[in-house]
């Protein structure tokens, strides 16, 4: 068996999850820049993920409380995926990764770290973007902050 470790993820798994859908919480705030929120569509929004395992770590969510895909209604569903889409095209210009990795994880069993509010997963790649740091020191180099990554693609939204 092999195993994969990405232990710089052990920050997000101890901390106290909040009682609240911080989905829901951060979309109704005012203060974008704050809450790190790039784009908001008429039914979906666009966040960068505060726990990412690479700069430009989005999340695309609805503004509904939703779990399934079979919650969406077509506008919603139809919108979400011109996100994503349009996405990968800011991500390719802003940053030039070599690919990319775009996924959901719905239900615990998934590995879904917010259970009831369906969002994708949107995470450029490049080519050595793992490197040693994680398997020799227990850390994982991300070299950007959420600020300068924020401000980098705000304007592409």
């Amino acid at each position: 068996m092999k195993h994969i470790w990405a232990p710089w993820r052990i920050d997000y798994i101890e901390m106290d999850k909040p009682e609240f859908c911080f989905f829901c919480d951060k979309s109704k705030g005012t203060d974008d820049t704050t809450n790190y929120i790039l784009f908001r569509g008429k039914y979906n929004f666009i966040i960068l993920n505060s726990f990412p395992y690479n700069p430009g770590h989005l999340l695309i969510s609805p503004f509904r409380h939703i779990a399934n895909f079979h919650n969406f209604s077509d506008s919603e569903r139809n919108e979400h995926f011109k996100i994503v889409n349009h996405s990968t095209k800011c991500l390719s210009k802003v940053f030039n990764p070599g690919g990319f990795n775009i996924g959901l994880n719905l239900s615990r069993l998934a590995g879904a770290g917010v259970l009831d509010h369906i969002h994708t997963h949107v995470v450029p790649r490049w080519l050595g973007d793992t490197n040693f740091m994680p398997v020799l020191s227990e850390t994982k180099v991300i070299p950007q902050s959420l600020a300068d990554t924020y401000q980098r693609l705000k304007e592409c939204f």
